[in-house]
């Protein structure tokens, strides 16, 4: 630590010069941090220092080689820069401008003639990679419309599900609410019979009129008239018989009488029924 400090108070005195040091607090971390910084510094110095060596050595060279040309030119042509008018400097420098920005090697035509034909090339790609991301933006376009479209259609769909799912709530409440209340009214109605059915047995009614037993005969009742309908068509088939009128007369006979037998027993039940109920309950029930 005694080494990155020594060498920090002495990057500190070399950067600030006759200014005094900022107070700082000396302890591992800031001195690591200012050791860091320092040496950052230092390298970044080195590599300004090397850029500016170059630049003065290329410099030299440029200057050099300026005063190379200028004795040629004298030496050929009896021309010196001095000697040409401002027409011809300002072609000079444009021709110079031209040579730095095509960044060629000197100012002759087999230099400035391959980079023309590089930066042509150069244009003709470039032209083409612009094509190119114009037909992919146009593409982007068309399917950003398309997406645009799809979520608007996307989101009225949406919407109509929403207000079709509050309808159907709506009508689920409603439902719901219509059950529960058609389940009371039966508990009641239930109750109500029930106490019906007690009230009238306390009064005397038979027990074979209850709802159940009422239910009860006339599922009887039915299946006695199901049973009278075989009959009625078999008694009808033998109506039609012509041979053997003896053996016919016999069969009418035997089925009259069960049909007879049946319509009887049918009577005998409502009969019953009707003479079982008492007359106060006729009087309730009408």
């Amino acid at each position: 630590m005694e080494e990155k400090l020594r060498r920090v108070t002495l990057w500190l005195k070399r950067t600030f010069g006759d200014q005094p040091i900022p107070q700082y607090e000396v302890n591992s971390r800031t001195v690591d941090i200012l050791y860091e910084l320092a040496e950052c510094n230092e390298t970044r110095d080195r590599d300004v220092s090397l850029v500016i060596e170059d630049m003065k050595q290329k410099t030299a060279e440029y200057e050099s080689e300026v005063n190379y040309l200028q004795d040629l030119l004298m030496e050929s042509v009896n021309l010196s820069f001095n000697s040409l008018s401002s027409a011809g400097t300002s072609y000079l420098n444009a021709l110079v401008d031209s040579a730095m920005a095509l960044e060629t090697r000197d100012t002759s035509l087999a230099s400035f003639i391959p980079a023309i034909n590089d930066l042509t090339s150069d244009l003709h790609a470039t032209e083409s990679r612009n094509r190119e991301m114009e037909l992919e933006l146009t593409s982007l376009r068309k399917k950003l419309t398309a997406a645009l479209v799809l979520e608007k259609h996307l989101q009225e769909d949406l919407k109509k599900t929403e207000e079709h799912l509050a309808m159907e709530k709506a009508k689920a409440d409603s439902r719901t609410q219509n059950m529960k209340f058609l389940k009371d009214k039966s508990e009641d109605f239930k109750f109500r019979i029930k106490a019906a059915e007690e009230q009238l047995s306390a009064s005397g009614m038979d027990p074979s009129l209850t709802h159940q037993s009422l239910v009860s005969l006339s599922e009887k009742l039915t299946e006695l008239k199901q049973q009278t309908v075989p009959l009625k068509k078999k008694l009808e088939s033998y109506l039609d018989l012509t041979p053997n009128p003896s053996l016919a007369r016999v069969k009418i006979e035997e089925a009259k009488r069960e049909l007879n037998a049946l319509e009887a027993e049918f009577s005998s039940k409502v009969d019953m029924m009707a003479l079982s109920v008492p007359e106060p309950s006729k009087r309730r029930f009408t």
